[in-house]
């Protein structure tokens, strides 16, 4: 007798596996940027993650968006659509609110 077993992923494991990608939107030249960096590493250390740094300086329409802004910072889950967190300082409450959200 052949015994079949059956393995449901459960929502939260689903979730889990979701990649969560980090867009900083940042300058070569800004201090502010690069405390935000390591911060958002810092906070993000047990949770699988892509942060990808723009230089805003490297495109007219970026600096024409973000200009004074930066530093910016933006997360998207999945194929969801990218959502700002937060601009200047890293927004610990805010992130935090973002990664538990379903």
């Amino acid at each position: 007798m052949t015994q079949e077993v059956i393995i449901t992923l459960s929502d939260f494991f689903v979730d889990a596996l979701v990649m969560l990608q980090f867009t900083l939107y940042s300058r070569s030249y800004c201090h502010l940027c690069d405390d935000m960096l390591v911060q958002l590493k810092s906070a993000l250390q047990a949770i699988p993650h892509l942060i990808e740094v723009i230089d805003v300086d490297a495109d007219e329409k970026l600096v024409a968006q973000f200009d004074e802004l930066v530093p910016v910072l933006f997360a998207r889950k999945g194929e969801q659509e990218a959502r700002q967190i937060c601009h200047y300082f890293l927004d610990e409450v805010k992130l935090k609110a973002y990664l538990n959200e379903h």
